[in-house]
């Protein structure tokens, strides 16, 4: 085999349509998983907010562990401005003021 057999051989698989699948089937997964995550953030906020005053403070630290996880998966995904996400959904004061904070 010749080298100019190898670069047709070569041509012919086309590894850079190789690439351009595993790349979208990347974009196609963070899509989903920020899909998931934006709904765990509706569903634990509209929990919040619907909560009885004996069963807020777990709500809340549902909402707030739902929430930084969302942010989180935004910014890997590049988005870093979140004003636009928090007035969408409504999210109250509360439950972005304790945003990473730790609990033991």
């Amino acid at each position: 085999m010749s080298l100019r057999d190898s670069l047709d051989l070569i041509k012919a698989v086309n590894p850079e349509g190789g690439y351009a699948v595993l790349e979208n089937e990347i974009m196609g997964e963070r899509a989903a998983s920020l899909g998931a995550a934006e709904q765990r953030v509706a569903k634990s906020v509209a929990a919040y907010n619907a909560a009885a005053s004996g069963e807020r403070a777990k709500e809340l630290a549902t909402a707030q562990s739902a929430v930084w996880a969302y942010f989180v998966q935004r910014e890997l995904c590049g988005f870093k401005r979140h004003q636009d996400v928090i007035a969408a959904f409504a999210i109250p004061r509360e439950v972005l003021n304790g945003l990473g904070a730790v609990r033991r």
